[in-house]
């Protein structure tokens, strides 16, 4: 059966290319989602950005026909601009007010109401990634559906980095034996490279072992960075062992970490940074980045110059460097910032353009970034620089991301079988007792 498919503008400010994500069925664009798109862009944000890319791909697409009546599509499909159904009658009684949203649902009601007079047979569906939208259409019976073709998760199952497995113990004293281990010897699923594997005795459970798999995905071996302490942070937990084997390799130009708040992500993201560029010298300059993206209602413009307008939305890291700096006061951090020298911090909203060779990139709040934005950071690394991305995909406040289609999740999933990079999901939450506590119950 063919479709139509009435896009909400949430769709297209999420993804510009969705109007060619529909196959050979017809997609419909509501006159209103246009006026809304032009509302957005003159935006100087990721939004505005998308509202520009929707114009010039229609645009494009005008030029072959008039897009009021139709114009094919590569996949089989047509786009359609609507500018009928304009009647409100079907939700005046119920929805009196004519917002936006309201308007679209009316619009798809009539649509459909006006297929079935002609006796076609085919299914409109309206497609939002608004919920209330999608309830309130179907409270109409009218279909709907969230746009799932940006997502890039399918199972809902986020890569952890690590497998766990029971092993016989011949298998454990080998491994012990010999330092290294053949991949295919390991009873469990297809191991990436660069992956780990917990190795339990399948007869005494407390006996285990913990090795990474080399970059050709062929061997098991013992972590090569199984450090005590780095810069005075003792590692917890078997997670946070992986993070600093794998933060501390200087084969792998990009890292990833996810977790709950609490989990130490950028504690040791900062440790191993600081450790690899004050004290190795291996590289020139330790940059610390967080994306500006208000949680709640935002402060709105903020007085001074660039560093005192950042200072609240990067307290979180100077909060870090107080603890590594054994400070007790926050102009303690500055005055030591100031003498080192080699470390910086910044927001990623000046990134752009920039070419950052011989240095290492730690970048928290990872999850608020979109697909396009973190493909732009990522194209910033130059020649010998290493970046960390790291967040939690749970703690989203950009409007229009969610756990599946954020740029951390991203990176994380079209990495996850390069040699180049190595990720870790921290699982235990070491702040205190009642942030574990409140991150399970909450």
């Amino acid at each position: 059966m063919k479709k139509t498919y009435v896009l909400d503008t949430n769709v297209l400010l999420q993804d510009p290319r969705a109007l060619f994500s529909f196959k050979e069925n017809d997609v419909l664009v509501p006159a209103i989602v246009l006026q809304e798109l032009d509302a957005k862009k003159k935006h100087m944000n990721e939004i505005g950005r998308n509202a520009r890319e929707v114009a010039r791909l229609l645009d494009q697409l005008r030029s072959r026909k008039p897009l009021h009546q139709g114009v094919p599509l590569e996949n089989g499909g047509q786009l359609h601009v609507e500018l009928n159904h304009r009647s409100y009658e079907k939700l005046k009684n119920i929805l009196p007010d004519a917002t936006n949203d309201n308007r679209i649902i009316a619009l798809a009601l009539n649509v459909e109401a006006e297929k079935k007079k002609e006796a076609r047979d085919e299914q409109v569906i309206l497609v939002s990634k608004d919920a209330l939208v999608r309830i309130k259409a179907e409270a109409f019976g009218l279909k709907a559906e969230d746009f799932l073709s940006d997502r890039v998760i399918v199972d809902d199952d986020l890569y952890k980095g690590y497998e766990s497995v029971h092993v016989e113990p011949v298998l454990l004293e080998q491994f012990y034996k010999n330092r290294e281990l053949p991949v295919t010897s390991i009873p469990c699923p297809p191991l990436y490279p660069g992956s780990f594997v917990i190795l339990k005795n399948e007869v005494k459970p407390s006996m285990s072992g913990l090795g990474r798999v080399d970059h050709e995905g062929k061997v098991l071996r013992p972590l090569t960075h199984d450090r005590e302490s780095v810069w005075g942070i003792k590692p917890r937990n078997v997670q946070q062992k992986m993070s600093f084997d794998i933060l501390l390799d200087q084969t792998l130009p990009l890292v990833t970490l996810t977790g709950r708040a609490g989990t130490g992500k950028t504690l040791l993201s900062m440790a191993a940074g600081l450790l690899q560029t004050e004290d190795l010298n291996i590289y020139k300059k330790l940059l610390l980045a967080r994306p500006v993206v208000p949680m709640g209602k935002d402060i709105g413009y903020l007085p001074g110059e660039k560093e005192e307008k950042l200072r609240p939305w990067m307290q979180p890291i100077y909060d870090n460097l107080e603890f590594l700096f054994n400070a007790n006061k926050p102009e303690e951090v500055a005055n030591i910032l100031s003498g080192l020298g080699s470390i910086q911090v910044e927001a990623l909203t000046y990134i752009r353009g920039r070419s950052l060779p011989g240095q290492l990139i730690i970048v928290d709040e990872a999850q608020n970034l979109t697909k396009h934005e973190v493909k732009t950071i990522l194209t910033r690394v130059g020649e010998n620089t290493k970046i960390v991305l790291m967040g939690d995909p749970d703690q989203i406040d950009h409007p229009y991301l969610d756990a599946y289609n954020n740029g951390l999740a991203y990176v994380v999933e079209r990495f996850k079988d390069q040699s180049v990079s190595g990720h870790v999901s921290l699982a235990k939450g070491e702040r205190s007792s009642l942030a574990q506590l409140a991150a399970d119950l909450l």
